[in-house]
C-alpha cells in the first residue's frame, strides 16, 4: 500500500552519507520535531537525477529553507558510498542530506518501489517528493513513470 498524505512515516533504518563515512539513522530520529523536504529518485548518477532532480533542489535549497524547512533530504536505493560520491560530484555540500536506502526497506515500506531490472538496475525507488512535518506526510508528489514534473524542487517550493 502506498503512503498518503496524513500518514506517519514507517520506522526503518537508513544510512546517512557523511564526510566521516556511513552513519545509520532511523526515520524516527531523522524526522522527529522538524520539517523535512524529502525527494527520492531511481538512482545516483542517472541522467534525469543528475541533470535535473538533485541540481534543482541544490539550486533552490535556500528558498526552500526560507519557507520553514529544517532539512532537505535526497533518498535513493543506493549504498551510502555511492550517495556520498554523488554528493561530492554534484557539490551539494551541507545543503542536502544524502540518505541511502540500500536494501530498499524505506522504499518498500512506503510502497514506492519499482522493478528496474529491464534497465539492469534491480529494485529502485519511484521518483517523488514529499513534505514531512514531525514524521507525518503533509504533501506527496509521485511522478508517473518516466516523468519529471511534480517531484521537482520548484513544484515542492510552491507547496510551502
Amino acid at each position: 500500500m502506498t503512503i498518503k498524505v496524513g500518514d506517519k512515516l514507517p520506522s526503518v533504518t537508513l544510512t546517512q552519507a557523511t564526510a566521516e563515512g556511513p552513519k545509520p539513522v532511523t526515520t524516527d530520529e531523522f524526522f522527529k520535531g522538524r520539517k523535512v523536504a524529502l525527494f527520492a529518485l531511481p538512482g545516483a548518477f542517472t541522467p534525469t537525477c543528475s541533470a535535473k532532480h538533485l541540481p534543482g533542489f541544490k539550486q533552490l535549497a535556500g528558498e526552500i529553507k526560507d519557507k520553514g524547512v529544517d532539512a532537505i533530504a535526497c533518498l535513493s536505493v543506493n549504498d551510502a558510498f555511492v550517495m556520498r560520491a554523488w554528493a561530492e560530484d554534484q557539490a551539494v555540500g551541507e545543503d542536502i542530506v544524502m540518505l541511502a536506502d540500500g536494501g530498499a526497506a524505506f522504499t518498500d515500506a512506503v510502497g514506492l518501489a519499482f522493478d528496474a531490472s529491464r534497465f539492469g538496475m534491480g529494485k529502485r525507488s519511484q521518483r517523488y517528493s514529499m513534505i514531512v512535518d514531525d514524521g507525518v506526510v503533509k504533501e506527496l508528489n509521485i511522478e508517473e513513470g518516466g516523468e519529471f514534473r511534480v517531484s521537482a524542487a520548484d513544484y515542492l517550493l510552491a507547496q510551502l
